[in-house]
């Protein structure tokens, strides 16, 4: 009977586990021309006069998913980056190079990008209004347990706002 009951207690946690992972909202358009998505954000950086961030990642990393989470229930985060950067979800998926061409697009979307993937996912590719990459940050100093911190996020994003750089 004791067997029985830890074995329900175990399986409960593991599909707790399972489901808290399931609920984060996937952000991701995987449909989405990843080059067009950044050219059409640099438009939009110009007139605003804002630079740009890629989130670089995909609906299969939990990492990305946590950050989008994390990024739109953190107040000071979110103003901060909707005060100074357009933001991107670029969607990238590393398994995902079956073909020549999507590998060859993949390819192509790493270099603009400065070969961030090196960092592992997510990362945050800055670009200034031109579209020139002038950081990457690995998302791996930002992290505090499970999760992010507000602090570190707050001080690597505001290090390369417009105001900061200019």
């Amino acid at each position: 009977m004791i067997r029985l009951l830890i074995t329900f207690l175990l399986y409960g946690v593991a599909v707790a586990g399972i489901n808290a992972q399931e609920a984060l909202k996937k952000v991701y358009d995987e449909n989405v021309d990843p080059m067009a998505q950044i050219d059409d954000a640099i438009i939009r950086a110009k007139a605003e006069n804002k630079f740009i961030i890629c989130q670089v990642g995909g609906n299969w990393c939990p990492w990305c998913l946590r950050f989008a989470d994390f990024m739109e229930k953190d107040s000071t985060v979110s103003r901060l980056v909707a005060e100074n950067f357009v933001y991107l979800h670029v969607n990238y998926n590393p398994r995902k190079k079956t073909d020549e061409t999507k590998a060859a697009q993949a390819a192509a979307l790493m270099k603009r990008l400065g070969n961030p993937a090196r960092f592992g996912f997510p990362v945050f590719v800055f670009l200034n209004a031109e579209g020139n990459v002038i950081h990457i940050q690995d998302s791996s100093f930002l992290e505090q347990g499970n999760g992010y911190d507000t602090k570190k996020v707050v001080r690597a994003f505001a290090n390369w706002t417009p105001k900061a750089v200019f």
